[in-house]
């Protein structure tokens, strides 16, 4: 066997690239147009949004926003031909990492624990990223197995920030403090 058809089965063995999720970095109120783009496209976008009371000329009232402003995710193993169809989006400004084969990943877990902190009955609000403090996992409720930093405790609530390391942003909700246990 030659070497390019020995080159060419070496390649149909090997397994495809695993998917993760990425961060997709947009312009200040694109999240939802980049957003429909991409999921018309067939893409799996995850667009965290939480309910927060606006106020403005007509009064108050009940709206969803996004809970990063200008950040999306995806989950996809990217490639070159991927990368270029995703970086076409109107709106997107880019893909964060170095370049279209070194793009940065988020764990799973940490998407999972936005997703539950966001489907909460609790209310929700953005919280400072914080680097240090106590590391819990819920127990019971709604945000069973969610992991995050416990940082203000009485005898009953606490406040549970859960982070997104790559962003530096953290959310936070408050918790029943007996559904809690350090990790």
């Amino acid at each position: 066997m030659n070497t390019i058809s020995q080159q060419y089965s070496d390649t149909e063995n090997c397994a495809p690239p695993k998917p993760s999720w990425h961060v997709l970095w947009t312009h200040s109120n694109y999240e939802r147009a980049v957003y429909e783009q991409l999921k018309a496209k067939g893409y799996e976008i995850f667009f965290a949004c939480i309910d927060q009371w606006i106020a403005n000329k007509k009064g108050k009232h009940l709206a969803r926003v996004p809970l990063f402003r200008s950040y999306l995710f995806i989950r996809h193993a990217v490639g070159r031909y991927d990368y270029i169809d995703i970086c076409k989006t109107k709106g997107l400004v880019g893909i964060l990492g170095d370049r279209w084969d070194n793009l940065a990943s988020i764990p799973d877990q940490e998407i999972d624990d936005i997703r539950n902190v966001c489907a909460c009955d609790s209310p929700v609000s953005s919280h400072p990223y914080l680097n240090s403090g106590d590391k819990v996992r819920m127990t019971r409720g709604s945000l069973k197995n969610t992991e995050g930093i416990l940082i203000k405790n009485d005898q009953q609530t606490g406040i549970l920030v859960v982070s997104v390391s790559l962003l530096n942003r953290s959310v936070a909700v408050e918790v029943n403090c007996t559904d809690v246990v350090p990790i």
